[in-house]
C-alpha cells in the first residue's frame, strides 16, 4: 500500500467525524435544561460556546460558570432580526461559527384543538418551528464556509399522536422535516445537519407538564414501557454531542423509541384506532376540555 492509498484510507475513515475542539458553537435555549447541559459537554470538549436564551440572566450565569471562550446572549428566537444580529455578534466575537444547535422550545398548556386559545398555538409554533428557522437561516453561510454542522431538536413526540397537546407534536414533526431537508441541502455544499429526537427528559418542562399536573400524571401513566423511560438532561446532551462528533443525520434517546420511529407508519395506524376507542383517553380528553371550559360536556356527549 502506497502513501496515496494511506491518505485515501484516512479520508474514508475520518470523513464522517467532526472534532469540536477549536470550533464555535451557538446553542439556543442554553440557559437551562438540555441546552445548558450541552454547553457544558461541548465546552469540555474544547469548543467556544455562545449561549443564547430568552432569559439573559440565566445565559449569563451559565456562561460565567463555564469560564473562558464563552459568551451569553439574551434573545427571543421568534424575533427574526434579533436572531440575525445574534449570529453576527457570535462571528464578531469568535471569528467564526461552525455549529448551530436549535434547541429552544416550549410545550403548550394541555388543551384540545376545540378549546385551546389560538394564541397558545401561535406561541408554540413561533418558538418551536419558526424559531428554529430564525436560528438556522442567518447562520447557514457561516456553517457552509466552515464545513460545519447543524442540529435541530425535534422530539419523539413527532412519532406519536398529539391529542391534548397537538401544537407541540405539530411543531416537532415540522422541525423533523426542516432537518431532513437541511441535511440534503447542506450535503451538496460540504456541510451537514442532523435531527435530535428525545423521549421523556428530566427537565423543568417535563416536571411542569407531567409530574406537577394531575392530568399530566394521568397521561404519563398511559405511556407503556419502554416509552415511559426517562433520561437525564446530561444524557440527552451527550447524545447530541456524540451525534455532532460523527455528523449523525439523526440521534434518538432513549433507545426504546428507535423501533417506534422505524415502524411508525404501521404502528400509528393501529395506535390511532385504539386510542380513538379507548375509554380512558376519552375521559382524559373530557377532563382537559372541562378544565378550560367547565361543564362543557353534556350527558349526551359522554354517553353517545
Amino acid at each position: 500500500m502506497g502513501i496515496g492509498d494511506l491518505h485515501l484510507l484516512g479520508w474514508l475513515t475520518n470523513r464522517d467525524t467532526y472534532d469540536v475542539r477549536g470550533k464555535t458553537v451557538l446553542i439556543t435555549g442554553a440557559g437551562q435544561g438540555i441546552g445548558w447541559e450541552l454547553a457544558k459537554v461541548l465546552h469540555a470538549r474544547g469548543a467556544s460556546i455562545a449561549l443564547a436564551d430568552i432569559d439573559e440572566s440565566s445565559a449569563r450565569t451559565a456562561a460565567e460558570s463555564l469560564g473562558v471562550a464563552t459568551m451569553a446572549i439574551g434573545v427571543d428566537v421568534t424575533d427574526r432580526e434579533a436572531m440575525a444580529r445574534t449570529v453576527t455578534r457570535v462571528v464578531e466575537r469568535f471569528g467564526r461559527l461552525d455549529v448551530v444547535v436549535a434547541n429552544a422550545g416550549v410545550v403548550p398548556k394541555p388543551a384540545t384543538l376545540r378549546v385551546m386559545d389560538a394564541r397558545d398555538f401561535d406561541r408554540v409554533i413561533g418558538i418551536n418551528l419558526t424559531g428554529v428557522f430564525n436560528t438556522v437561516h442567518p447562520a447557514l453561510d457561516h456553517i457552509i464556509q466552515a464545513k460545519g454542522h447543524v442540529v435541530v431538536v425535534s422530539s419523539a413526540a413527532a412519532f406519536a399522536p398529539g391529542m391534548g397537546g397537538s401544537p407541540y407534536m405539530i411543531s416537532k414533526v415540522a422541525v423533523e422535516q426542516l432537518g431532513r431537508a437541511l441535511r440534503i441541502e447542506l450535503a451538496a455544499v460540504g456541510a451537514s445537519a442532523g435531527v435530535a429526537y428525545f423521549g421523556v427528559v428530566e427537565t423543568a418542562m417535563t416536571h411542569d407538564t407531567l409530574d406537577d399536573d394531575e392530568l399530566g400524571r394521568r397521561l404519563g401513566a398511559m405511556l407503556p414501557w419502554p416509552l415511559n423511560v426517562r433520561i437525564t438532561g446530561r444524557a440527552a446532551a451527550e447524545t447530541i454531542a456524540d451525534g455532532i462528533a460523527r455528523r449523525a443525520p439523526r440521534t434518538i434517546a432513549p433507545v426504546g423509541w428507535e423501533p417506534y420511529s422505524l415502524l411508525r407508519g404501521v404502528v400509528n395506524v393501529v395506535l390511532d384506532g385504539r386510542l380513538a376507542r379507548d375509554a380512558r383517553v376519552h375521559a382524559l380528553i373530557r377532563a382537559v376540555e372541562e378544565r378550560i371550559r367547565p361543564n362543557l360536556h353534556s350527558a349526551s356527549d359522554i354517553t353517545r
